[in-house]
């Protein structure tokens, strides 16, 4: 008990990892049936009903009406962030990249929110921290370099759009996740995201109204698998996985817990290799070893 009392914002952290690992697959396999667009208008939807039964049960209240305006302001701004523009790039990115490169390139989010932390809240990390940052990082980025043919020349395997787009969703996701840690204060975690989810859907719903995109997210609620893949997906992921990430950054550093959640693309090469039949090399598997030691550093005090 008195570990998890004092790693509580790092466990949070691995829990985070460990539940957007389900939701990166579930919302790989529904973007190619019903489109990136449709699913994050639905997954949205979805998540803020979880939440709503959730906090109802839990709080007596349908509606964080105890959030005051000034945490209203920030939680919305990162929810338009972080789902809006962070995941509408991600998930395009899902289709290019596949959802294992997609969170490689997220490995970035990491040293983005440690300086969007530093400039924003003043936070500091230690020499230790940063070793673990680096190493964690180090060794997943690893994985996205193959050696072609024996040959000593090192190219990158991936769609330069998909990079590009994954690339946007790391910046969205480090900024909307140091948003919400100013915007969160000493909210309930749960309701914070909630909050969050409103200004996400409300965002997206003016995207898919200018587009007029309206008639494929009503064509996707027939999608039968493409359903089922987002009803899953959503409660890894707004529900559980974003819930987790706020209490993560309420206890720890925005950074360390960044780090901590990126660990994504080392938790979901096993499904990878069971489900998908994808082949992984040595370098993946060197970097997905680096990383957990770079992971075991945030552990040390």
């Amino acid at each position: 008990m008195e570990f998890i009392n004092s790693y509580t914002g790092e466990i949070a952290a691995l829990m985070t990892a460990l539940f957007w690992t389900v939701t990166a697959l579930a919302f790989e396999s529904a973007s190619l049936k019903v489109g990136s667009m449709s699913v994050n208008v639905i997954r949205l939807f979805m998540g803020l009903t979880f939440l709503t039964i959730f906090n109802i049960a839990t709080r007596g209240s349908f509606f964080p009406f105890q959030v005051d305006g000034y945490n209203w302001l920030w939680l919305v701004l990162s929810g338009l962030v972080g789902f809006v523009f962070g995941d509408y790039y991600l998930f395009h990115s899902y289709t290019l990249i596949g959802s294992r490169f997609a969170m490689l390139i997220m490995t970035l989010v990491p040293p983005i929110t440690a300086f969007f932390s530093w400039f924003i809240l003043g936070e500091k990390l230690t020499l230790l921290n940063y070793a673990g940052m680096c190493l964690t990082f180090s060794g997943i980025a690893m994985a996205i370099f193959n050696r072609r043919n024996g040959k000593e020349k090192i190219t990158l395997k991936l769609s330069p759009r998909g990079i590009l787009f994954a690339f946007f969703g790391a910046v969205g996701q480090a900024l909307g996740l140091v948003l919400s840690k100013l915007g969160m204060g000493d909210s309930d975690p749960f309701a914070a995201t909630q909050v969050r989810l409103v200004a996400g859907l409300a965002g997206f719903a003016i995207i898919v109204t200018m587009l007029r995109r309206w008639g494929g997210v009503l064509t996707a609620l027939s999608n039968r698998a493409g359903v089922r893949a987002i009803f899953l997906g959503s409660f890894f992921g707004p529900f559980l996985g974003v819930s987790f990430s706020l209490i993560s950054v309420k206890h720890t550093a925005a950074g360390i817990a960044s780090t901590l959640m990126a660990i994504v693309p080392v938790l979901i090469i096993p499904p990878a290799i069971l489900l998908y039949r994808q082949k992984v090399t040595f370098w993946e598997v060197m970097g997905a070893v680096i990383s957990v030691v770079g992971v075991a550093l945030f552990f040390i005090r």
